[in-house]
C-alpha cells in the first residue's frame, strides 16, 4: 500500500525545497502517472509539479518528468496524451508506440546470407555442434519490435515549443532521465554532469527502450537500453540533492487477489479473481514481473529512509488490491480515458485514506491538503459514459477510506499515550 516514509517531518525553511521521482511501467504506466498527478495538484494546496526542484524519470516516468520540468502541466499532459485535445504537436497518439523497426528489421534481414554462410561452414567444414549454427542464426533476430524512432521525433517538437528546451543545460529545473548502459550495465544518469550533452527527446527514448519490444538507442557510440533494469525508481538522484521533500509515483504494483470482499467494496465491475493461476501465462507472468520490480522498489525504500533521515518521502502507487490496473495490459492505450480517471479517482481516495499522516507530512514543508477539493465528490478528470456510483456505495467507499486512517494513525496515539 502507499505509505509515509518514517523519516521525521521537521519543520522547514519557508520555500521548502521538493523533487519528484517516476517510475515506469509502460503507457499504462504513464497514463497512471498522469491521472495520479492532476489528482496531487488540485488537492495539495501550494505544490505546483512544474515549478519543483528537481525531477527524476525512468521508461515511460521519463515521458512525464520532461514534460513537468518543461512547464507542461499535469492537466495539460492530460489533453495530449489522454485526451488527444490540444496543440498539433502535443498530442500524443497510440500509433507512436506501436510503429515497426522497419530498419532494425532491414538491418537484420540483410544479415542472413553472411550469418548463414557462417553457421553451415562452421557446422560443415569445423565440426561445430547445430546448436551453435543455430545460435549463430539467432543474430539474424531483431533487438526489438517497435521503433522510438516516431516518439523521440514527437517529443522533439513538443519540447521545441515556445517557452521549452530540449537541452537539460537550458531548463531551469534539474531534469534526470536514468537509461542503461548495454554493454556494461550500468545506469547511464541522463541530465547530470557529462550526461546533460545528449538532447532530452533522445534521453527519454533511451530510458524507455524496453528490451524485445524497443531496439537499443545509440548515443555517442554505447547501446542504451530501459534504465528500470538497474532500479524501480531511482529516487537517490533527488535525495542526494539534499530535498526536503520528495514525492514517488510507482504505477505497476503486485495484484493481492485474497482480497475479494474489498472488490465488491470498491464497486469493481467484472468477475472476480478468486485464483491469479486461472488467468493463465499472461497473468503469472505479469504477476511475476510486478513483483520482482516492486520487492526493488521496498528494498530502495527502506535504504533511503536509512541514508537520507532528514527527507521526508511520500510513495503513491496502486492499491494493491485493485484489479482494474492489475487487468488492464501494459500497453493498453484505447482504456487510456476510463484508466486515467481511474487513477484519479483513486488517489483522491488514497489521500483521505491517509489524510491524518499526510496533514503533518505536508504541513512542515509548507503544504496542506485541500479539504474542500478532496471531498468534492463531483469532481472529475475526464468526461466518462456510464452510470455514476449511488449514494450507497459512495458512503461504502468514504466509510473505508476513513477506517483506512483510522488503522494508521491509531498505532502513533498508542505510541504518543
Amino acid at each position: 500500500m502507499p505509505r509515509v516514509s518514517t523519516a521525521p517531518s521537521t519543520p522547514s525553511a519557508r520555500g521548502a525545497r521538493i523533487g519528484l521521482a517516476l517510475a515506469g511501467g509502460g503507457p499504462l504506466g504513464a497514463i497512471y502517472e498522469v491521472g495520479a498527478l492532476c489528482a496531487l495538484e488540485e488537492s495539495v494546496q501550494g505544490l505546483d509539479l512544474t515549478r519543483l526542484d528537481g525531477y527524476v524519470g525512468v521508461s515511460a516516468g521519463g515521458f512525464i518528468a520532461a514534460g513537468l520540468a518543461n512547464g507542461i502541466t499535469p492537466r495539460a499532459l492530460c489533453r495530449s496524451f489522454i485526451e488527444n485535445d490540444g496543440p498539433r504537436d502535443d498530442l500524443i497518439r497510440p500509433t507512436l508506440f506501436i510503429t515497426p523497426a522497419w530498419a532494425e528489421y532491414a538491418r537484420r534481414l540483410a544479415s542472413v546470407p553472411g550469418l548463414a554462410a557462417q553457421a553451415a561452414y562452421g557446422y560443415l567444414f569445423r565440426g561445430r555442434p547445430a546448436m551453435a549454427a543455430i545460435e549463430r542464426l539467432g543474430r539474424a533476430l531483431p533487438a526489438g519490435l517497435f521503433s522510438h524512432g516516431p516518439l523521440e521525433v514527437r517529443m522533439r517538437r513538443m519540447l521545441q515549443g515556445p517557452g521549452r528546451s530540449n537541452d537539460f543545460r537550458q531548463l531551469q529545473r534539474k531534469l534526470v532521465l536514468v537509461a542503461t548502459d548495454l554493454d556494461s550495465g550500468q545506469t547511464a544518469p541522463f541530465g547530470q554532469p557529462g550526461w546533460d550533452h545528449v538532447p532530452i527527446s533522445q534521453a527519454m527514448a533511451a530510458s524507455a527502450a524496453l528490451p524485445g519490444l524497443f531496439p537499443p538507442v545509440p548515443i555517442d557510440g554505447r547501446w542504451y537500453v530501459d534504465g528500470a533494469l538497474k532500479k524501480t525508481l531511482h529516487a537517490r538522484v533527488l535525495l542526494d540533492m539534499g530535498l526536503d521533500l520528495v514525492l514517488c509515483l510507482n504505477p505497476l504494483v503486485p495484484f493481492d487477489a485474497t482480497h475479494r470482499t474489498h472488490r465488491r467494496v470498491m464497486g469493481a465491475a467484472g468477475p472476480g479473481i478468486p485464483r491469479l493461476v486461472d488467468g493463465g501465462l499472461p497473468v503469472v507472468l505479469s504477476q511475476t514481473f510486478r513483483t520482482l520490480i516492486h520487492s526493488r522498489l521496498e528494498l530502495g525504500m527502506k535504504g533511503y529512509e536509512a541514508s537520507h533521515p532528514g527527507t521526508d518521502i511520500l510513495l503513491f502507487e496502486p492499491d494493491h488490491r485493485d484489479p482494474e490496473m492489475f487487468l488492464a495490459n501494459l500497453f493498453a492505450y484505447g482504456q487510456r480515458r476510463a484508466l486515467a480517471e481511474h487513477a484519479y479517482q483513486q488517489t483522491r481516495a488514497d489521500l483521505r485514506s491517509r489524510r491524518t499522516a499526510l496533514r503533518r507530512t505536508l504541513a512542515a514543508h509548507g503544504l496542506a491538503l485541500d479539504e474542500d477539493v478532496l471531498d468534492d465528490p463531483t469532481r472529475v478528470l475526464v468526461k466518462r459514459k456510464g452510470r455514476p456510483a449511488g449514494r450507497a456505495l459512495r458512503a461504502l467507499k468514504r466509510l473505508e477510506e476513513v477506517l483506512d486512517d483510522l488503522e494508521r494513525t491509531l498505532p502513533e496515539l498508542r505510541r504518543g499515550a
